[in-house]
């Protein structure tokens, strides 16, 4: 799956369009290195994405092409959250 799209399946940003201008702008990063939008990711891939002031690292856990609203949060584990 596309990291643009897993990060608007997943919920993690809320449009693709948002997600696809994060990925590059650098703001998302894949397993330490920056990403494009194009990037296939797999389970137990690490994304880490910069908002702002702070910093949210997950781990990839399952590449569901769609889900509900409420089940979005099962397709990744928080790693950390920093403020930066």
């Amino acid at each position: 799956m596309r990291l643009d799209k897993y990060l608007k399946v997943s919920r993690l940003i809320k449009r693709r369009t948002v997600a696809k201008e994060a990925s590059e702008e650098e703001r998302v990063l894949v397993n330490g290195k920056s990403a494009k939008p194009s990037k296939d990711i797999k389970i137990g891939d690490h994304i880490s994405i910069i908002y702002g002031t702070k910093m949210i690292e997950v781990e990839v856990i399952s590449l569901t092409v769609s889900l509900k609203k409420a089940d979005a949060s099962l397709m990744y584990q928080l790693i950390s959250e920093k403020s930066l």
